[in-house]
């Protein structure tokens, strides 16, 4: 069994999202929870964490499409190896911002609509592999996890009792407790929105920090840097997305 966690405040929304996910798990194999209005993302996923029922956790934004094929599948593969799974992260983690690590520390690859045109940006941090060990911070569009993992590390509700960093918060924890982190280049995903470092992010930046500080490593010179492409469609970000042959085995 596994258990899909969504905090979502839009029916519609939650409701396109959990059915995308039912295509590619047998139906009494999925357990979905939708959290609705949450007080902060911590608070609803430590909610959705008590309940859940599955030996494999997902806790997935409800703005996302995964266009990869296969995902019960590569999910229980890598979960097989690693405690937690995401899609980009960090193997360097120095500031709130994981990206500030810059190459060749951050890995993965996400598309997000163009804020300019229409269409999309295929953002590649890097992808040269199938999936990426020794990762110490990952991002919290989509997170998969085993059971004990989400027993032993909770959410922050009290630091992060908003909307952001604490996906940083949780998997950064879950590192130091000697979890094993890594990132799935072969999970493809679509996030329908674009990050948003205004100065709500940087309060919880400060909290972050005051948390967190003495456990940072020292960063790198600044380098933004990374691979990325605008397409038209769906079909060209599968296409765009680092050319790994997804049905070779691990």
């Amino acid at each position: 069994m596994t258990t899909l966690i969504i905090c979502s405040i839009d029916d519609a929304r939650f409701n396109q999202t959990a059915q995308m996910y039912r295509r590619f798990w047998p139906v009494d194999q999925l357990q979905i929870l939708h959290i609705k209005s949450p007080r902060s993302l911590a608070q609803g996923y430590n909610q959705g964490l008590a309940v859940a029922g599955g030996d494999n956790i997902i806790l997935s934004h409800d703005d996302i499409e995964i266009l990869s094929p296969d995902l019960a599948q590569r999910v229980s593969t890598h979960l097989s190896h690693f405690d937690i799974v995401g899609v980009a992260g960090t193997t360097l983690l120095g500031h709130p911002r994981w990206l500030q690590a810059g190459p060749p520390h951050i890995f993965g690859q996400v598309a997000h609509p163009d804020p300019e045109v229409a269409g999309y940006v295929v953002d590649i941090y890097s992808a040269s592999c199938r999936v990426v060990g020794s990762i110490q911070a990952l991002d919290g569009v989509f997170l998969a996890m085993r059971r004990e993992v989400a027993q032993a590390i909770k959410f922050d509700e009290a630091t992060f009792d908003g909307f952001h960093l604490y996906d940083l918060d949780f998997t950064f924890r879950a590192y130091q407790a000697g979890f094993k982190l890594a990132v799935a280049c072969d999970i493809q995903l679509l996030h329908h929105s674009i990050g948003n470092y205004d100065d709500t992010w940087k309060e919880y930046g400060r909290r972050f920090l005051d948390k967190h500080l003495s456990r940072l490593s020292p960063m790198p010179p600044k380098n933004f840097l990374w691979a990325w492409a605008k397409v038209s469609g769906k079909d060209q970000i599968r296409e765009v997305m680092t050319p790994i042959v997804w049905d070779e085995p691990e």
